[in-house]
């Protein structure tokens, strides 16, 4: 939000310079992002001086060229040439001197240099009205008052304005200063706190009245709680025209492009009281002003040239015959105010924020005034804005008031009531605040002080402070204005301990973090929110039980997930676009569900992998990912929180992996993960292969809480180490070898691995080489050789038994 501090001077006087009255805001709640200057010419008119023309002879050289000499109040006369036409003797012209910077339309500079024009030289510039950014004329050069003295500013001639403008990032519960006004409120307060007593102006209404009574549009409304209160006004015999230049600057200095007088002055009321208004053609209205819902389907032109369809919960603006206006959003394109408007009917309302927002949102479109009927706007200033609006439009575009003010206000909006307890205000802000600073800074913020108890403060609140209605609020308010720079900090600091179990949610994610960010992953948290089409995709995740937004930020957050399969996707997607193709992702997240039994959210851990494994380096060639990589992260993972025992493995069949396994432990499903199919990765424009694995969080957590782990001492006796080369069957896998190992040997026998399997020439069909280690040791002594080789010929004979191996 931007706020001119010349207009905030027009409500507040103070001789304070922007960067402290900046501070001041911040330290309000009102924080001040940036300060930017705002010229109302650009450069300022920085080296134009009014110029007295003595001399005006023909070039030498160039028969539409003037040679002239220019007094601009030095000790001796320029010569500039000029080109243009109507330079004559005895003329007072701008003159723009030696490295004078100007600038074009497009705002581009250029600076004035002393040159030679066709072997004559000049030493400046004779301006145009475009060349000095005064306006749109370059027919020749500007005539000023023959009166002015050379070597008077520019400045001083044209009442250049210079502004500074903050620009505020104004939280969304802080309705009441979206507007200069509401500003100055806060800031009045803030420095009444700090010892400056000033007061607060409030523009004038006084000189409003009726001159005539011909013009009398009568409105209806038909439902007082989306309108509570509807006022209007009719002003005739108006002339729409451009407006004078103290309005169009203070709009600009906002950021807002003037369009004509009539509009100008909505919006300068909009940004100054912070009470939206529109404005009608008075002669396009049929009957009466109707406020009511439309039909649905309604098509409706809006001010910006888009047919929009209606909803039954839009707020209309009508007349006898359809549609004027969108409620508190946009105006309708065949109403709004022409230049052949001669009379006008202006419009200031307060419509329910709730219903605002709706629209706003469903038909896509944020104005200025939304923006503030969204958030809640004073109820009790809707007549006094339109007065203030209509004493403007009649000094800015002639007119008079042709109708008493209809004001539609059925039930008032009452104030809120708060009871403070003093004694709860010192204790939660930390500090104790005498009970007169209190009732001073309440009576600053307009909270009036109703009653008086031993307890404490009985509060009306006004109706326009819709943040502040409960006890809290207040205290907040208290302490913002008190200053949370003038609490003071003790020097004792309180720690409190909690005890947890060691499966506590929070305890097992940071060792899976630290397993993963050790693998080279990095965490990522997606939105919940999604498009509702990605149910699409995969016929495991039902269309029907989409949780659906009520009211939806875009169509493409309307839904909350069911999969963080597809934001992890989109995540890879928008990596590989910007030249990152090699990741490795997790999420901690949740999936959401509408079953018949009511809504269910589960928790997920994801893991997401693709590219290379490693980056780009000439140590060592590329390797890309590939599934056995990432089933090592998986197994990984249930390894380290004792899960790896008695899984069973068996395939995935679903229609988003193209391959994959499902590790289950008892009834329950740990993890799902695989390869993703192309033609889901098609969707996302990814063509390169991404792994994926979805754990069931819930279900981790729950078997881990369940696994009683055992503790040993590292023995301090040596391993011993033997190997086999057993020449086996093509159809006998390790798993085989490995249980019968362990069955055979329970005691001594603590590690069997596989590091080699040969299968080709120089064996028998049908036949394959394993080798296989074998690690042996006893935790209360050293092995000796007899026992290790009694081992040892107990498991050969095992194996030659069972599976017909032989040794080679």
């Amino acid at each position: 939000m931007k706020i001119s501090y010349n207009w905030l001077k027009q409500f507040i006087k103070t001789d304070w310079d922007s960067e402290k009255t900046g501070a001041m805001l911040t330290d309000l709640g009102l924080e001040v992002e940036g300060i930017e200057k705002y010229q109302s010419v650009k450069g300022g008119l920085e080296g134009i001086v009014v110029g007295h023309v003595l001399t005006c002879e023909q070039h030498p050289n160039a028969d539409k060229l003037k040679i002239t000499t220019v007094d601009i109040g030095g000790e001796s006369p320029l010569q500039i040439v000029c080109g243009a036409s109507n330079v004559a003797v005895g003329q007072k012209v701008p003159v723009a001197t030696i490295s004078t910077k100007l600038y074009d339309k497009e705002g581009k500079e250029f600076e004035i240099k002393k040159g030679k024009i066709r072997g004559e030289e000049s030493h400046g510039m004779i301006c145009a009205e475009d060349e000095l950014g005064l306006g749109d004329s370059h027919d020749g050069i500007m005539i000023l008052d023959e009166k002015l003295i050379p070597g008077t500013p520019g400045s001083q001639v044209f009442n250049i304005e210079n502004d500074e403008v903050f620009e505020i990032g104004l939280t969304p519960n802080r309705a009441d200063a979206m507007s200069h006004w509401g500003v100055a409120r806060d800031l009045r307060a803030g420095m009444l706190q700090n010892g400056e007593h000033v007061e607060l102006i409030t523009p004038s209404v006084t000189s409003y009245k009726v001159e005539k009574r011909t013009l009398k549009i009568d409105v209806n409304v038909d439902d007082n709680k989306l309108v509570p209160r509807y006022c209007g006004v009719t002003i005739s015999d108006i002339k729409v025209a451009p407006s004078p230049a103290w309005l169009q600057n203070r709009l600009k200095a906002i950021g807002i492009t003037p369009k004509n007088n009539v509009v100008d002055v909505t919006n300068y009321v909009l940004h100054e009281l912070g009470q939206p208004l529109h404005a009608f053609d008075a002669s396009k209205i049929n009957g009466k002003i109707i406020v009511k819902n439309a039909e649905q389907g309604t098509k409706f032109i809006t001010l910006d040239d888009v047919e929009r369809t209606l909803s039954s919960d839009d707020i209309m603006i009508n007349d006898e015959k359809g549609p004027l206006c969108i409620a508190g959003v946009l105006g309708g394109k065949n109403s709004g105010v022409t230049n052949e408007t001669t009379s006008i009917f202006l419009e200031s309302a307060y419509f329910n924020p709730i219903s605002v927002r709706k629209t706003a949102k469903r038909h896509g479109i944020n104005t200025d005034a939304s923006f503030r009927f969204e958030r809640g706007i004073d109820p009790s200033i809707t007549e006094y804005a339109l007065k203030r609006a209509a004493i403007l439009i009649k000094e800015v575009a002639g007119g008079e008031m042709t109708s008493d003010i209809i004001d539609v206000y059925p039930k008032k909006i009452e104030d809120h009531q708060v009871l403070l307890n003093l004694e709860k205000v010192n204790k939660l802000i930390g500090e104790s605040i005498s009970d007169d600073v209190i009732k001073k800074i309440l009576v600053s913020l307009d909270i009036k002080v109703n009653s008086i108890s031993k307890v404490g403060l009985g509060l009306i609140v006004p109706a326009y402070r819709v943040d502040v209605t409960r006890e809290i609020d207040v205290i907040e308010e208290i302490l913002r204005v008190y200053g949370y720079n003038n609490i003071n900090f003790t020097q004792k600091l309180n720690a409190s301990t909690s005890h947890s179990p060691r499966t506590e949610d929070y305890k097992i994610q940071n060792i899976v973090a630290n397993i993963l960010v050790g693998n080279g992953f990095n965490e990522m948290m997606a939105n919940s929110l999604t498009t509702p089409s990605y149910s699409k995709l995969s016929s495991n995740i039902n269309e029907t039980n989409n949780v659906l937004m009520l009211n939806p930020l875009s169509s493409d957050l309307s839904a909350m997930r069911q999969s963080l399969l597809f934001s992890a996707l989109e995540a890879v997607s928008f990596n590989i676009n910007r030249r990152n193709s090699n990741l490795k992702l997790f999420e901690f997240g949740k999936s959401y569900h509408k079953l018949l039994s009511g809504y269910q959210e589960n928790t997920h851990l994801t893991l997401t992998v693709t590219g290379d494994r490693t980056n780009e380096s000439w140590t060592h060639p590329q390797k890309p990912s590939d599934f056995f990589l990432f089933k090592g992260y998986v197994l990984g993972i249930l390894e380290r929180l004792g899960l790896n025992k008695s899984l069973v493995a068996t395939p995935l069949k679903t229609d988003v992996f193209a391959e994959g396994l499902v590790y289950e432990l008892g009834s329950s499903t740990l993890v799902e993960f695989g390869t993703i199919k192309k033609t889901v990765l098609k969707h996302f424009d990814i063509k390169q292969e991404v792994f994926f694995a979805d754990f069931n969080w819930n279900a981790i957590l729950k078997h881990v809480s369940a696994n009683n782990i055992k503790f040993s001492e590292i023995s301090k006796y040596p391993e011993v180490r033997r190997d086999l080369a057993l020449l086996l069957d093509q159809k006998v896998e390790f798993a085989k070898i490995f249980d019968l190992a362990k069955s055979t040997e329970k005691n001594l026998l603590k590690k069997v691995d596989l590091f080699d399997v040969y299968e080709g020439k120089n064996l028998p069909q049908g036949k394959k080489s394993y080798a296989v280690s074998f690690t042996l040791q006893d935790n209360s002594k050293t092995l000796t050789d007899s026992q290790i080789d009694k081992v040892m010929s107990k498991l050969t004979q095992t194996f030659e038994t069972e599976l017909g191996a032989s040794l080679r």
